[in-house]
């Protein structure tokens, strides 16, 4: 992969206000739950050696409950480190890899930064970013106990470039008052739905059949990024490949199961199961007037903090042949910096790690640890709805680590999905227009 600053400002700052896992409807996370981090002690190496105090500067995105929680492990760290110091500096996320990137390129980077693994690509490309390999090496880092799913979407030509702390895949939310109301919630709390297409329409059937015509089955957007992460999900539950082939270099859509996969979420919207332009989707379930909704699973705090709100949590529905849907990571990087101490590398990934290891407390926005041990700590199994949704981090289908991720998603995916979903479009004829449109972007 090529590494330059060939990329310009104006496209890097159009990519980082693309990224929507932080965006607009994420909450920020929830504050609520032990203000400790409980007696669990880190695998993590203790410090970096040396036996003098190392000082890291630490970039990162996080506002609201996500900011409060990071910052509160930072405090821990610094804590239990006494040889490792470590600085946050939050800057605004919709500036974030702008600044990032500028400031590398001037040798003022930070030492510690924040990626979103489906920002790798760029930041690899750009040569922000440094290899992990020989300093996870050297400071006991064992990547076997990271979820491999997570882990591998973070590596390029097999070499480690991030660490990743969570996963915040797309999932599906309801409201248990109204599937009980519907006769659709079991005695477990959990909805009556037979995981099959023809189960899944079934399901909302029943809900527009019994509940009041003003609750809406199924809330979701019209357009843009909801609706297209629950493409991606079904187009991989039926086998569907990357759309950008294993090179890099061609575009690979699966024409037919993308067809299918379009045909089916256009179908709900055809029938009226998805409230027809709704504003505010989010505000739709918060509300109470809409039984179930999907996206990602920073909602969850935000669900938690709605007062009267009886909500349950769980993976998307297997309606075609396998699990599968979409999500992202937030991960951490060790950018390149002018003097590549030795020491503060080891500080730093020894800090990485060891915020992984402590995924309970970042777990309180609705994140998904990135190690498996961290489910069974007991502050983990004391917060609700998490442990439901847990096992998705296996099925996260992510992109192939292609610099044209972004420009994809905007000028093909949801360019032509959105006007399926319009019916202004057979999916038949957007799968043609998008194969041309990702082959398009990948020769420019």
């Amino acid at each position: 992969m090529k590494k330059g600053f060939g990329m310009t400002l104006a496209m890097l700052l159009t990519a980082a206000l693309a990224i929507s896992a932080c965006g607009s409807n994420n909450s920020g996370g929830n504050n609520g739950g032990s203000n400790t981090l409980g007696n669990n002690e880190s695998s993590s190496p203790d410090n970096s050696g040396g036996g003098s105090k190392v000082t890291l500067s630490f970039w990162t995105l996080f506002s609201g409950g996500d900011g409060d929680n990071m910052q509160k492990l930072i405090d821990e760290f610094n804590k239990s480190h006494p040889d490792i110091q470590v600085k946050n500096t939050k800057l605004e996320w919709g500036e974030y890899y702008t600044k990032l990137i500028t400031a590398v390129g001037n040798g003022n980077g930070p030492d510690v930064g924040i990626s979103h693994t489906s920002r790798l690509p760029d930041l690899i490309n750009q040569g922000v970013v440094t290899e992990l390999d020989d300093v996870a090496e050297t400071a006991g880092v064992d990547w076997g106990t990271y979820n491999e799913n997570l882990l591998s979407a973070t590596a390029v030509d097999g070499k480690h470039y991030a660490v990743p702390i969570d996963t915040h895949p797309f999932i599906m939310y309801y409201n248990k008052k109204l599937l009980r109301d519907a006769g659709l919630l079991g005695d477990d709390g959990k909805p009556v739905l037979e995981q099959s297409a023809d189960g899944f329409i079934a399901f909302l059937d029943t809900l527009k059949q019994k509940l009041p015509a003003k609750v809406t089955p199924f809330a979701l957007s019209n357009s843009n990024d909801d609706p297209f992460r629950l493409w991606w999900s079904l187009y991989h539950q039926l086998g569907g490949n990357d759309v950008i082939s294993d090179d890099l270099s061609s575009a690979s859509l699966d024409a037919d199961k993308g067809a299918k996969a379009a045909e089916y979420i256009q179908n709900i919207y055809a029938k009226g199961y998805i409230k027809k332009n709704d504003p505010d989707f989010y505000k739709n379930f918060q509300s109470g007037t809409a039984a179930i909704m999907m996206t990602g699973v920073w909602a969850t705090g935000t669900w938690e903090a709605t007062k009267e709100l009886e909500f349950g949590a769980m993976p998307i529905p297997k309606i075609f042949d396998r699990e599968a849907t979409w999500g992202d990571s937030h991960t951490l990087i060790l950018p390149v910096t002018k003097s590549e101490d030795p020491e503060k590398r080891k500080a730093a990934i020894t800090f990485a790690d060891w915020i992984a290891e402590n995924g309970q407390v970042w777990a309180k926005a609705g994140h998904i640890p990135s190690k498996p041990s961290v489910f069974d700590k007991q502050e983990y199994k004391d917060m609700p709805y998490r442990g439901d949704y847990a096992s998705v981090a296996d099925t996260v289908k992510f992109s192939k680590p292609s610099t044209k991720n972004w420009s994809i998603r905007d000028n093909a995916l949801f360019k032509y999905l959105n006007e399926v979903w319009a019916s202004k479009m057979t999916p038949a004829d957007a799968m043609v227009k998008m194969q041309d449109a990702i082959q398009k972007t990948l020769s420019e």
